[in-house]
């Protein structure tokens, strides 16, 4: 047992040395899902703020000057220069240059002081920009829902705390200010863990081959299970340091809790790590280059990707897309973080992804030992 401990590490040994020479490949599968977590979560936890905003007020009035006050006073918006002409705007959301426009009808104020009267905006959207022209509706909504009801309280001649109808007593649990880089950061550290270890076991193999050394490494005493262990331990390690990194970035730099156990998380993450791993070995025996191998990589996380829950929830999905997504590591890896970051659960809890885990884990990890074992032999 300690002869076959020694042949292991000698390989292991082996592919340390190579990586000293080539050692920017360690440094970037270390770093480099760290920078990518970095830029990707500063940019999608910010609230979005400072859209371009054109207003063209044909009324100029107190009234109208009020409202586009409190357009401003959202933060969602950044004012340009006043514009005298619908054209210019037209002109604007066809470049790009602004989200939105707001233009004032001339009877605003009028309709506005009216007991019977009916004060309209009109709002253009860019709508090719979605997601920035969602969040300007939301804020122009915002402000007009506010003013209505004040013009309604007016009406009726009440006072405010009078109006007040049903109200929901609400409570948030897990994520109490609703911040959005709670839900999308852990997500982006799955992701980056995934193809961190993937892209690493993928070229395990695959730069052997166009090294030219598989072949001797084939004819010397080795095994293929011993192969697979010696070529592992490096991507296991390198694997392990860069989730615990990116941990560190995803609760100190970006503020996501820590509210279960530490201890559990970082043992179920060498569990992922090992599931990942299985499937980049056997796409290093199918890759005939680390080109090929670099393709398939970025094929299968991006398939990965779309069962995540980062870009849409899984639950709003298709029920033959939720069925599907029981078949993908990564989903149950990403509840099981979310789960102990931001809910503090434990195995009580966790257990059916835990175990779902587990089994694809066995399914793929003999998969792939069978079929390296038979692309080596």
């Amino acid at each position: 047992m300690m002869a076959k401990w020694r042949k292991i590490w000698s390989l292991s040994l082996k592919e340390f040395i190579h990586l000293r020479s080539d050692w920017w490949l360690p440094v970037f599968m270390l770093f480099g899902g760290a920078l990518e977590l970095l830029l990707v979560g500063w940019a999608t936890s910010r609230p979005i703020t400072n859209l371009p905003l054109m207003i063209l007020d044909h009324d100029r009035s107190a009234a109208s000057r009020s409202f586009v006050v409190s357009l401003e006073n959202t933060a969602t918006f950044n004012l340009e220069e006043p514009v005298y002409d619908v054209a210019v705007i037209e002109d604007a959301l066809r470049l790009g240059e602004i989200n939105a426009a707001v233009i004032i009808p001339p009877d605003f104020s009028s309709e506005l002081s009216s007991p019977a009267g009916r004060p309209i905006v009109a709002v253009l959207l860019n709508g090719a920009e979605s997601i920035p022209a969602t969040a300007a509706l939301r804020a122009i909504e915002g402000v007009t829902r506010e003013m209505g009801e004040q013009i309604l309280v007016q009406r009726l001649g009440l006072q405010a705390e009078e109006f007040e109808g049903f109200i929901p007593s609400l409570r948030v649990w897990f994520n109490e200010s609703l911040v959005e880089a709670l839900y999308t950061i852990p997500a982006e550290l799955g992701l980056m863990l995934e193809f961190t270890v993937l892209l690493f076991a993928a070229l395990s193999f695959t730069r052997e081959r166009e090294l030219g050394t598989l072949e001797n490494l084939l004819v010397m005493p080795f095994s293929t299970l011993d192969l697979v262990i010696g070529k592992s331990i490096p991507v296991i390690m390198v694997g392990f340091l860069d989730f615990i990194l990116m941990l560190g970035i995803t609760h100190w730099a970006f503020g996501v809790p820590m509210r279960g156990s530490l201890a559990l998380l970082l043992v179920l993450a060498l569990v992922y790590i090992l599931v990942e791993l299985s499937k980049g070995l056997m796409i290093s025996v199918m890759a005939k280059t680390q080109h090929q191998a670099f393709l398939l990589v970025m094929m299968v996380g991006l398939s990965d990707f779309m069962f995540t829950g980062y870009a849409a929830p899984v639950e709003s999905m298709p029920r033959v897309i939720q069925w599907v997504a029981n078949f993908i590591p990564a989903h149950h890896f990403l509840e099981i973080v979310r789960g102990i970051l931001l809910k503090g659960a434990g195995m009580e809890v966790l257990w059916p992804h835990v175990l779902a885990l587990t089994i694809l884990g066995l399914f793929i990890g003999g998969f792939s030992m069978r079929f390296v074992r038979r692309s080596l032999s």
